[in-house]
């Protein structure tokens, strides 16, 4: 399903089109974009790709450059493009946005429209300065947000600024590396340790046996999964995983 429909002229504002479809495609999904030298495939029939890409789409962009109004031998084309997708609109009661390029862009004038465009004049405009296109493609992308609620659950910009910003971490003195990435949930299948620790570490499930005969002046823990040995140890050292215990002999 297409929500905005981007209008522009080749040769003027086609670059500003381009900015606004890859900005909005990047919060939105490009699903929901129709720019037509991108959503057209070849071999397609652009008519018809066109009027069906514009009767689905909830809000139309009309991107104006400084010379727009200068190809007025095109606007009063009843075959011009730019000009059937505007009447189009108009047909459909779709909402239209004129987005105003630069500071040479002035306020349309229906002195310079053809009769059939004339209240495209009478709409509220978007100024969209070439000097700084960041805040011009999120203040755009605000506004089809407000303009389409379907969107706003998809918006990714709204979505990341429920992250948190920062991670916070309180593990005390470290010798050697520790790596964090993000929040851990759930299982961890298995932990490495750089460096000398001076605490106590237990992974994986079952219980924690100090001062066993295994190990001279350290810790033996023992679990699901892993068994972990810290300070110094004398002889063999065996382990198993699952099962019932049983008794072993080891020759001592």
């Amino acid at each position: 399903m297409t929500d905005v429909f981007i209008n522009y002229r080749t040769g003027d504002g086609e670059k500003t089109a381009a900015l606004i479809d890859q900005e909005l495609s990047r919060r939105f999904g490009s699903d929901r974009i129709f720019r037509a030298s991108r959503s057209v495939a070849p071999g397609q029939a652009y008519p018809d790709v066109l009027l069906r890409g514009l009767r689905r789409s909830a809000v139309l962009l009309a991107v104006i450059g400084p010379d727009w109004t200068n190809f007025r031998s095109r606007l009063r084309d009843p075959e011009d493009w730019v000009r059937k997708e505007i009447q189009e609109a108009f047909t459909c009661e779709l909402p239209i946005v004129p987005v105003l390029e630069g500071r040479k862009t002035d306020r349309l004038n229906k002195a310079d429209l053809p009769d059939e465009l004339a209240r495209l004049a009478d709409l509220q405009s978007v100024p969209f300065g070439t000097h700084d296109t960041e805040a011009g493609l999120k203040r755009l992308g605000d506004v089809v947000a407000d303009m389409v609620p379907g969107l706003r659950d998809l918006d990714r910009d709204a979505t990341s600024s429920l992250l948190p910003d920062t991670v916070t971490n309180s593990i005390g003195d470290v010798s050697g590396t520790a790596v964090q990435s993000r929040d851990f949930t759930g299982d961890v299948g298995g932990t490495v340790i750089k460096g000398t620790t001076g605490g106590t570490i237990h992974t994986g499930r079952g219980d924690i046996y100090q001062n066993s005969r295994h190990v001279s002046g350290g810790r033996h823990f023992s679990g699901d999964g892993m068994t972990y040995f810290e300070g110094d140890h004398q002889g063999d050292i065996r382990h198993r995983f699952g099962g019932a215990d049983r008794q072993e002999d080891d020759g001592r």
